[in-house]
């Protein structure tokens, strides 16, 4: 599968944090490429790119995504997968040059609803905040599928700080993204989105489109 993740930062950051670049008008394109190795098991690679008029176009890291899950064999009343995500991205765009994450997955359909929930874990390897060890930046959507083809919902992001003592409130990253699913066909996926950020320390709001196409394999 081929996905194209464009984020676009409406009102972000204007001066520049910890040697990392503003935010603010910064154009992200990222490149995912996952390969399904059989019905239970994948491996995602990630290649960013960021634009914006004070720095012009720049390579930013690239991920490496492992990812398993529970088979349907199993019958299992929920979805269950986990994955881990390990890479490098440019001290220019993280205070952290190498991190990993480790993103369990909940997921449920019923009937016209979708829930999923992902209590993600993640550290620096390398850089400013390897001594915060483990943190919790918790992922959550839910939607309803009033056609079809279309589903509409509310996606949330999270980053709470350290799982032994969560930061501040007003310097956690919180952000709440209505969004969008249209089904063009089985081989298709595409996700659009609005994101607004509620703390002080989130980019204020940003506009996402996801577009990707599977290639081989059953349909």
């Amino acid at each position: 599968m081929l996905e194209l993740h464009n984020n676009f930062t409406v009102q972000g950051t204007r001066t520049t944090t910890d040697g990392t670049y503003p935010t603010n008008h910064a154009w992200h394109e990222t490149l995912e490429i996952t390969h399904g190795w059989n019905s239970w098991s994948e491996t995602g690679f990630y290649l960013f790119t960021s634009a914006a008029d004070s720095y012009g176009w720049e390579f930013v890291g690239t991920h490496i995504r492992p990812r398993v899950r529970a088979p349907e064999s199993w019958h299992w009343p929920v979805g269950v997968s986990l994955s881990s995500e390990i890479g490098y991205q440019r001290s220019q765009f993280s205070p952290d040059t190498w991190t990993i994450e480790v993103r369990p997955i909940i997921d449920k359909e019923l009937g016209k609803w979708y829930l999923c929930f992902n209590p993600t874990v993640g550290r620096s390897l390398h850089g400013q905040n390897v001594s915060q060890g483990w943190e919790s930046s918790p992922n959550g959507k839910f939607s309803y599928a009033f056609h079809k083809r279309i589903s509409e919902g509310l996606e949330y992001y999270g980053s709470m700080g350290p799982l032994i003592r969560f930061d501040a409130l007003r310097n956690q990253e919180q952000q709440i993204m209505p969004a969008i699913d249209v089904d063009f066909g089985p081989q298709w996926e595409s996700n659009f989105g609005v994101g607004i950020g509620v703390t002080g320390s989130t980019d204020h709001l940003i506009v996402k489109m996801i577009i990707g196409r599977r290639f081989g394999g059953k349909k």
